[in-house]
């Protein structure tokens, strides 16, 4: 026997939810023949062209190397493209190619239904606390690293 039931562990909770949105926004993503860190990518680089792979990796919430992957299939797809930046040669810029910004826009309104999906179970304060209590998860979570 544990010291805690599994159904009141918070944690679980949160990482059921997480991993239906996950699988919920994979299988809208398939169109577009992205996975949800690709599509994840993408949206920032829409965002912000020309970002680094670390900071890329840390607005997506993966690791360095998983960046790497992400970013190694993206332009091998002709996604991206990735060029020195013109004062720190060991710094990659990343950029959408056409191509890459129109997988990006169909992607991007897949996940835009799952996310209005979801949003459209909860009133507006549902939505707004629900919010709010993330955030403390978060807040509370960060402070015991």
């Amino acid at each position: 026997m544990t010291s805690m039931p599994p159904e009141e562990r918070i944690g679980s909770h949160v990482k059921r939810a997480e991993q239906a949105l996950l699988a919920a926004k994979n299988a809208a993503l398939k169109p577009s023949a992205v996975t949800v860190p690709q599509y994840a990518a993408l949206l920032w680089l829409a965002e912000k062209p020309g970002i680094s792979a670390a900071a890329l990796a840390r607005l997506c919430g993966v690791t360095p190397p998983t960046m790497t992957t992400v970013l190694k299939n993206l332009q091998e797809r002709g996604l991206i493209e990735r060029s020195p930046h013109e004062w720190h040669r060991n710094v990659l810029e990343t950029r959408l190619t056409q191509e890459g910004r129109a997988v990006m826009e169909q992607a991007d309104a897949a996940a835009v239904a799952v996310e209005r999906a979801l949003a459209a179970e909860f009133s507006e304060e549902e939505r707004e606390l629900l919010v709010r209590l993330l955030g403390r998860c978060a807040q509370v979570l960060d402070a015991r690293r």
